[in-house]
């Protein structure tokens, strides 16, 4: 196989469909389906994605829920405005965080949130620069962050979100990821009910998204790519549901890459997806073979993104590539708020 490098998977991209609020229906975004076999695109709206499930597939949703991870606050000493975003819980009120400006923010510093809601106190400079930090405060910390944190959008989303859950899914169930994952903002209540009824399974896994997902790919050669790590957990009743669907001859359709990267990261070399938790690192790129997944519902990407690699390992680099091309042409939303596409 010849070498795969980040420029074989850029496209060019217009700035002005960069998805900048989301639809005030979730379930009427575009949908670009595209078939693996042939490269052919087709064109519709998300909720005629019960046209392409069948009774019998399951559908295999990440039920994450976004934290208002992003916190402004101020140096208690100089009054300097800061900005912290909480990355990942180390134990109980100790965050690995990415701090702004981080050369304020040397082990020892005191800052507050919120007129001294929430203080906090850097401990250590960790791996890429960030900030490991204790917090203290009065009360439960969720709370505290509900009331004083912000939703960590995107680099490439400049509004202001309105309304917190539209950052969410509709089914988003365990606070973790400073990230939504984002193909599942799509789906409303009616819509999940009405697959419920074709008699399509649904089935959850958990997989906190982190902020990697958007650093970008530095290497030229995808080899030389370190890919971030993320903690997941699949039930044993998950777990049933997918392996009993494998059984049956149904497909197993992952909404998001998420949900893709998770089922597998469980699966063993025969397919059969393990219950469990842990950390997975896994990069799927072209020449992958998927051991679990059959489809796969997505929204679209970043150019040279581990997420394109990811959709192109799939559908092939070629048909995806040209799939973009088609919904630059059609004026398809792209990114968090954008449109869906559905790999068959």
């Amino acid at each position: 196989m010849t070498e795969l490098k980040k420029s074989d998977f850029y496209f060019d991209l217009p700035q002005e469909l960069i998805a900048q609020d989301p639809l005030e229906d979730r379930s009427a975004s575009r949908l670009l389906v595209l078939n693996r076999e042939t490269g052919e695109a087709e064109h519709h709206h998300f909720k005629e994605i019960i046209n392409y499930l069948r009774p019998g597939d399951c559908l295999v949703l990440n039920d994450t829920k976004v934290i208002p991870a992003r916190l402004l606050g101020t140096k208690e000493d100089t009054g300097a405005a800061i900005e912290v975003l909480l990355l990942k819980r180390r134990e109980n009120d100790v965050w690995e965080t990415l701090v702004k400006p981080g050369k304020k923010a040397r082990p020892g510093t005191r800052l507050s949130f919120g007129d001294g809601i929430l203080k906090a106190e850097v401990l250590d400079v960790v791996e890429e620069g960030n900030r490991l930090i204790r917090f203290a405060y009065e009360g439960i910390f969720e709370e505290v962050l509900d009331r004083l944190g912000e939703m960590p959008l995107p680099p490439y989303i400049t509004h202001k979100l309105q309304d917190k859950n539209r950052y969410q899914t509709v089914y988003a169930r365990y606070e973790g990821s400073a990230a939504a994952p984002t193909a599942g903002l799509h789906f409303t209540e009616e819509l999940l009910a009405q697959i419920e009824e074709m008699g399509v399974k649904t089935a959850y896994v958990t997989l906190h998204v982190g902020l990697g997902t958007f650093r970008p790919v530095k290497a030229d050669n995808l080899l030389e790519h370190h890919m971030h790590s993320e903690w997941y957990q699949v039930t044993q009743e998950t777990t049933d549901l997918i392996n009993g669907t494998k059984e049956n001859g149904g497909r197993v359709i992952c909404v998001g890459t998420t949900s893709c990267r998770t089922v597998e990261s469980a699966a063993d070399e025969n397919g059969r997806v393990q219950p469990g938790c842990g950390d997975t690192e896994i990069f799927i790129y072209p020449g992958y073979r998927f051991k679990v997944l059959d489809c796969l519902i997505t929204n679209f990407h970043l150019p040279e993104s581990t997420l394109v690699m990811l959709v192109s390992a799939l559908a092939g680099r070629e048909n995806v590539l040209s799939a973009y091309r088609e919904a630059v042409e059609e004026r398809y939303r792209f990114f968090s708020f954008g449109d869906a596409m559905l790999v068959i």
